[in-house]
């Protein structure tokens, strides 16, 4: 692993952001029709059976995933279960851009948990790059005019977004503890499965939950069937395949800065659902986040 950024890499950690920003427009756009821990588990359900016929090796009897079950456990909870249905919850009272605005926290959230909890060092360049990407994000909040930000508002939703923001920042984290070798010689389906298996778990019990306890609803029609079908292909295993080899490739700290794409990614998507042009401070933003990414991928003294 390390810090230099290649054209490749690049490509792999921009899909990650557009995926996921178009997961919270849909999210956004269905939650009325159906329940948030409900349509996490559905998601990674059709993920799964999608899965299934490319990486099926995983779940024979002597895997790794077995024997090692604590490592693939956890990743499931952070990564499938507890971070998605912690985004569906928070979009039912929060907008998308919000939702992901409040994730745009994620530089700070990488560089303090990998110091904390993983040792990691911390670089000048590193906290430059993340005052310059969030500068960024809120170009995008404030649309260009400052006074723009007088006028938010934040809901509990928002909260939500931030245990879950933290919570993906200790899921990326996790990702470096295996080692090249075992990540190399295990397909990168087998590997997703191996997290969705015991992610679906997960999911499945918190659904369990919430139609047990609480007043869910579904209904069932096309709009529903597609959302289903886009955010398990494209959020979740499009999504979640390039965001691994990126942290393999450059580390957590250096992948967490382009989490910064994603609000403006869906204040993009969201105009283009209502046949608006992107804006002047769409290109400063673009420019400020790509800015920091660049520095924080630079080596400099920890």
């Amino acid at each position: 692993m390390n810090n230099r950024l290649t054209a490749g890499t690049v490509v792999l950690l921009l899909i990650p952001p557009l995926m996921w920003a178009g997961n919270a427009v849909i999210g956004r756009a269905v939650a009325s029709l159906v329940s948030p821990l409900t349509l996490n588990f559905l998601r990674w359900m059709v993920a799964l059976l999608l899965l299934l016929p490319l990486g099926w090796r995983v779940l024979r009897p002597d895997s790794v995933i077995w024997r090692e079950w604590r490592r693939y456990a956890l990743l499931g909870l952070l990564g499938v279960g507890l971070y998605n249905s912690l985004q569906y919850l928070a979009l039912h009272t929060s907008t998308a851009v919000n939702v992901t605005l409040v994730a745009a926290s994620m530089p700070i959230w990488m560089l303090l948990v990998g110091r904390v909890f993983y040792g990691a060092g911390i670089n000048a360049m590193q906290i430059v790059g993340a005052v310059l990407s969030l500068v960024g994000v809120v170009v995008v909040l404030s649309q260009g005019r400052w006074v723009q930000l007088l006028a938010l508002h934040f809901v509990f939703g928002d909260l939500l977004m931030v245990v879950a923001t933290i919570l993906w920042a200790f899921y990326s984290w996790q990702l470096t503890r295996i080692s090249a070798e075992a990540a190399s010689s295990m397909p990168w389906a087998d590997f997703l499965l191996a997290q969705i298996v015991y992610g679906v778990g997960w999911s499945g019990l918190l659904s369990a939950l919430e139609w047990g306890v609480g007043e869910p609803v579904i209904v069932w029609d096309w709009p529903i069937a597609l959302a289903i079908l886009f955010v398990a292909v494209g959020p979740a295993v499009l999504a979640y395949r390039c965001w691994g080899v990126g942290v393999r490739r450059v580390g957590p700290t250096v992948a967490g800065f382009f989490f910064n794409l994603t609000p403006l990614f869906a204040a993009l998507l969201s105009q283009g659902l209502l046949n608006e042009s992107p804006h002047e401070y769409h290109v400063l933003a673009f420019a400020l986040i790509l800015g920091g990414i660049v520095l924080a991928s630079r080596p400099g003294r920890v």
